[in-house]
């Protein structure tokens, strides 16, 4: 269903370029299409682009399982209830400090949490407890209990891979 979703509008596309193409450029298409062009082709076009351009890519969106990550060794692998709610914590209370690419998150104060090497969740419970490495650049106790574990079971199964 991806597959011909995807490919569908560039099918279409060619056979617009072929029709203008061969009624003579863009002015003669047009022409054509508005004088010569029965009523059905004149409704016809206009649905198809509709449901194309929009209920299409619909579909292919709402059929999409919620993943780990968008891309990579992580795009099928699924997500239990805790980690599922830690990468909505993580998008947003962390996503603006810290890199991880599974949400593609570009953080800007806090360490890539691509790069800091292995992270397991006592350790990423511990940094949100304390406020990072202890350093007073990270908020301490920004999530609690629950929320915090959340966050850190996704964090250590989706950082660095």
């Amino acid at each position: 269903m991806e597959i011909i979703a995807f490919l569908l509008p560039f099918v279409l596309l060619g056979t617009a370029v072929v029709f203008i193409a061969f009624s003579g450029g863009p002015g003669a298409a047009r022409h054509a299409y508005r004088t010569r062009g029965n009523r059905g082709f004149r409704i016809v076009f206009p649905v198809l682009y509709v449901v194309l351009g929009l209920v299409v890519p619909a579909l292919v969106l709402a059929g999409r399982e919620e993943a780990a990550g968008g891309t990579g060794s992580l795009e099928g692998q699924q997500l239990s209830e805790k980690e599922g709610q830690g990468k909505t914590l993580f998008k947003q209370q962390c996503s603006s400090c810290h890199t991880l690419a599974a949400v593609n998150a570009r953080g800007v104060t806090g360490p890539s949490l691509d790069e800091i090497g292995e992270v397991s969740p006592a350790r990423i419970v511990s940094a949100i407890r304390e406020g990072g490495t202890g350093q007073k650049r990270m908020p301490a106790m920004l999530l609690e209990g629950e929320e915090a574990a959340a966050v850190a079971a996704y964090v250590s199964k989706v950082a660095a891979k």
